[in-house]
């Protein structure tokens, strides 16, 4: 056997786990809302498992009701990302 053989069921179960979390995503969100979570997953991937995340467990939840639209995924985007902070320096 070589190294590039893998006989390990766990190894199995990760690979299947990114089709599953898309089979998910294609379910919950418009062509849309994929669109824009698969453009900010390019320039934030950090921000897209995040938002991917959140998303899941609401669905495994059974908390919704329909597909996200883009709009409502904008609005997830905005309430997760960090509030920046504005300096002001007064000189005297």
């Amino acid at each position: 056997m070589s190294f590039s053989e893998s006989t390990d069921p766990q190894d199995k179960e990760n690979q299947d786990l990114p089709a599953q979390k898309e089979q998910i995503l294609k379910q919950i969100l418009s062509p849309e809302a994929r669109m824009r979570l698969n453009n900010i997953k390019m320039v934030k991937p950090e921000l897209s498992d995040l938002v991917e995340q959140y998303l899941i467990g609401l669905a495994t939840q059974g908390k919704m009701n329909s597909q996200i639209t883009d709009d409502q995924l904008k609005q997830i985007l905005l309430s997760t990302q960090q509030p920046k902070h504005d300096f002001k320096i007064n000189r005297i």
